[in-house]
């Protein structure tokens, strides 16, 4: 990717919408340039065009992003619930099937439940588990705390299950997240070495973002629904990660 690309990309990330002039005066380059820029990009599903600006394909907002496949996200939170043994201590990293998953552990007394999103420890302000809600530098449009303090927290802190949310897979290049900080932080869950659970709907495969989550190596289970890609079931079978399906109807 072109590296003016990839700021444009992180721009367009994190304020959601920009216009071609200001991104133009930001990267010193002609509004022709830019534009070219965001064609090509809207072209390989990275951004949407609309008159004069450019918008993220998704947003970002946890009480959005709830209602998208909403039905088939319960299934694969249920699904995921029941990976979790009694005393366990999981860490559930973000994203809307996270959420739900959240709160179905978050009934149970059994468990305890590590997370860097602002958003999932609010919804258990009244769980039954124990909580621990990390540090870190508060980014609001994802509700989650990011950068070095929660790299730091997830370093000196010990769980048995990792469970993290992705927005993207492509088999060239793995898993990613359009979100550059919540993927730093998803690369340090992995780096501790435990079982890490991948929870995504079927509509990620095929999307590629800026931030890359791997290598694949260090990803245990994919858990999503039987509309994922046979060449996606084909990379993730290569490398020897277990696929989970549930159904999307």
């Amino acid at each position: 990717m072109h590296p003016r690309h990839a700021i444009i990309l992180e721009l367009v990330n994190e304020t959601g919408r920009i216009s071609v002039v200001e991104l133009a005066s930001r990267l010193e380059v002609s509004e022709v340039t830019i534009r070219q820029d965001l064609t090509q990009l809207e072209k390989d599903g990275f951004l949407r065009r609309i008159h004069g600006a450019a918008t993220t394909i998704d947003s970002d907002d946890p009480d959005h992003r709830l209602w998208v496949h909403g039905k088939i996200k319960q299934r694969l939170a249920q699904c995921a619930a029941g990976m979790v043994e009694p005393g366990e201590t999981v860490l559930v990293e973000g994203g809307s099937a996270n959420v739900m998953l959240a709160k179905l552990l978050g009934e149970r007394s059994d468990v305890a439940i590590i997370t860097p999103s602002s958003y999932i420890a609010h919804q258990l302000r009244q769980a039954k588990a124990e909580v621990v809600l990390l540090g870190g530098q508060y980014q609001a449009t994802s509700e989650s705390l990011v950068g070095p303090l929660t790299r730091l927290c997830i370093e000196h802190v010990f769980f048995s299950k990792a469970f993290i949310g992705v927005d993207g897979f492509r088999p060239d290049c793995g898993f990613t997240n359009r979100n550059m900080m919540r993927a730093d932080v998803a690369n340090c869950i992995l780096a501790k070495g435990q079982a890490t659970i991948v929870i995504t709907d079927a509509s990620k495969f095929g999307r590629v973002h800026p931030g890359v989550i791997g290598p694949l190596k260090q990803i245990t289970t994919v858990i999503t629904d039987d509309r994922i890609p046979d060449e996606s079931r084909a990379r993730l079978s290569q490398a020897q990660i277990e696929l989970i399906t549930v159904s999307s109807t």
